[in-house]
């Protein structure tokens, strides 16, 4: 690997001159900008395999240090240059993360201060934005005044975080006999999360869906009752705002008034689409999401933040505090009066970066109406497509635009379900190798379909056409291969 050779000093305090972090700072800046404006143009998929990319960084530790510009160089190149654009606008595989330049320019501020938000001790003001931040997420989706959460790392720790709380309140951690009812269509991470704290698929009820591909309660009603008459111990029921299939909400009213009346738990993963609920639409399709025991939500999926901020939200905050409070001699220094929140007795971490900011930020700078705006018009991106891909003969929807999510699936004459399943697998490496867009494939009900998400606020209906317009030509072009 080449590398520009210079010869600079050793730097024993790892500073550099007011002048200097400036000219450092508007460099990064210019390279964030450039990305910001000039995404479009660019692939939206850029992967090399895994020799190229190995051969790119063999080097020994450096033991002297090279020019700021040019590490910044090689990282655009390299690094940035090789990854999938999942914030282009025509990215619309998995879940999209289309950020936004406010939440990155404010990480730069969060790692610049190095403020941890652990206790109030260390840091009153950052845990003064978080509180306020979380109260907002959580007068969002209408729960009460005592409902409380934190920031988390994204969705697999908002889940696991409730999950334990759920096991420490209505079991008291003792999981003998204990047993978790959820739908199929769940997110992976939930049973990963139960796995961490101990419990096994003896523990565990996948439920098949209903037709819509919701959790079916006549069929969760009678598990429930059947696991009673055996003496086991029902305790949590875990619902979906939003699943990464479909889109699908279960019906969470329903889901509420029957774990009411049996004294189970109800956690709701809304990673995904519990933030639509501040549209109109989104509100009544999410209807009942305040009834919730806890629920996670992503802000860097529908709030546009850059990866890697989750939140938990928990009705009764206090619960948070029975969980994880473990308070250690080294600590005593930390522990002030009952109003100070500690955020590491809240959670699992104790070093937290403060993740809060950059979503009180963008908050405060765009406003909510914005926010709004934005998830409305993704909402609508998918809706577009479902308008599109019904004018044409050659694709038939699958499940309908559901939060920003479709299904669809390329069908001709003449062909058996195995080859139609191996068209459309074929259509995805088509399209990932053209790299003008970029789609995901899933299973429903034992065929491969196409599944578009939608959720970029700078995508345009143009954006949707033509896409389409490429996957039903490769769809032509592999259907003229097979006969």
């Amino acid at each position: 690997m080449n590398r520009k050779a210079t010869n600079r000093a050793t730097n024993r305090t790892l500073s550099f001159t007011a002048d200097e972090m400036r000219k450092f700072g508007y460099k990064v800046v210019d390279v964030i900008v450039e990305h910001f404006d000039t995404i479009r143009e660019k692939p939206v998929a850029r992967r090399a395999n895994r020799d190229v990319i190995e051969e790119l960084f063999k080097e020994p530790v450096p033991e002297e240090g090279e020019e700021f510009e040019d590490v910044v160089d090689t990282v655009v190149k390299d690094v940035m240059g090789n990854n999938t654009c999942q914030d282009h606008p025509r990215f619309f595989a998995f879940v999209p993360g289309p950020g936004n330049f406010i939440s990155a320019i404010v990480d730069a501020l969060i790692g610049g201060f190095n403020i941890i938000t652990c206790t109030w001790f260390e840091s009153s003001g950052a845990a003064g934005v978080e509180l306020a931040a979380v109260r907002w997420l959580s007068e969002m989706v209408g729960l009460p005044d005592e409902a409380g959460g934190l920031f988390v790392s994204g969705g697999s720790e908002a889940n696991l975080t409730a999950l334990a709380v759920a096991r420490h309140e209505m079991l008291k951690d003792d999981t003998k006999d204990a047993i978790i009812y959820f739908s199929e269509q769940t997110h992976s991470s939930i049973e990963k999360g139960l796995r961490v704290l101990g419990f096994y698929q003896n523990h565990i009820r996948k439920l098949p869906p209903d037709d819509e591909f919701r959790i079916d309660i006549d069929v969760l009603r009678k598990t429930v009752a059947e696991d009673r008459r055996m003496g086991r111990k029902p305790f949590l029921v875990v619902a979906s705002a939003g699943t990464t299939n479909t889109g699908t909400v279960d019906p969470l009213v329903e889901l509420s008034e029957f774990c009411k009346s049996e004294g189970l738990w109800l956690h709701v993963d809304g990673a995904y689409g519990a933030a639509a609920v501040i549209t109109k639409k989104g509100r009544r399709i999410l209807d009942g999401i305040g009834l919730v025991d806890s629920l996670s939500i992503d802000p860097h999926k529908w709030f546009f933040q850059p990866y890697g901020i989750g939140c938990v939200l928990v009705r009764d905050m206090k619960l948070l505090r029975k969980t994880f409070q473990i308070l250690p001699e080294y600590m005593q220094d930390a522990h002030g009066v009952d109003e100070e929140v500690n955020f590491y007795e809240y959670g699992i971490q104790m070093t937290r970066d403060f993740k809060a900011l950059k979503f009180w930020m963008s908050l405060k700078v765009f406003g909510l109406k914005s926010f709004r705006e934005a998830i409305s018009w993704g909402m609508g991106l998918a809706e577009r497509a479902e308008e599109v891909l019904s004018k044409s003969k050659r694709w038939e929807v699958i499940t309908p635009a559901q939060l920003g999510i479709i299904t669809f699936r390329y069908v001709t004459k003449g062909f058996t379900e195995e080859k139609l399943d191996v068209i459309n697998e074929k259509i995805v490496d088509a399209m990932t190798e053209d790299k003008f867009a970029l789609i995901s494939s899933t299973i429903i009900r034992g065929q491969i379909v196409l599944r578009m998400c939608t959720i970029n606020p700078r995508t345009t209906f143009e954006d949707i056409e033509e896409t389409i317009a490429m996957l039903e030509g490769f769809g032509v072009e592999l259907e003229k291969e097979l006969r």
